[in-house]
């Protein structure tokens, strides 16, 4: 579920926070995943990354689709090379308590397309892109009307 798809009307943009954002139905694949199931949840899922967690869902890295394209450049089979291998560890990250302008901010600095949340036990609970922040932008200034 996109939770900015429930942001509605007449809301100061620069107080929602990352948990008003998220996605939080987020596909997590383990570090003993082949590559071959990376690409094609990225493909079929259109999304340019995706997170790498440990059995209890703290987030150990980040693989994408540069990642995956560097493997291929080094003529390694997608099939053969597993997500640990090639996923970015420690990636950037928010909270859900994150505010909105902290938020664009580590995108812009860092050039990232989405950012995974995690809780105070590093555990993954959604990830935010700069898609979701626009749409709540755009829903948070749109005006409710109420018919009589």
């Amino acid at each position: 579920m996109r939770r900015v798809d429930y942001i509605v009307g007449a809301r100061d943009f620069k107080t929602l926070k990352a948990e008003q954002y998220m996605e939080d139905d987020v596909y997590a694949y383990r570090p003993e995943d082949d590559g071959e199931t990376l690409a094609q949840a990225m493909t079929e899922g259109g999304f340019g990354s995706v997170p790498i967690v440990d059995q209890n869902r703290h987030l150990l890295g980040i693989v994408s689709e540069y990642d995956l394209l560097r493997a291929l450049n080094e003529e390694k089979s997608l099939a053969s090379v597993k997500a640990g291998d090639l996923m970015t560890p420690n990636p950037v990250t928010v909270s859900p308590e994150t505010p909105t302008m902290d938020i664009i901010q580590s995108l812009d600095a860092k050039h990232l397309i989405r950012m995974p949340v995690v809780d105070e036990e590093g555990k993954l609970v959604g990830v935010v892109a700069r898609r979701d922040v626009l749409q709540g932008y755009l829903n948070a200034i749109r005006v409710t009307r109420i018919f009589n």
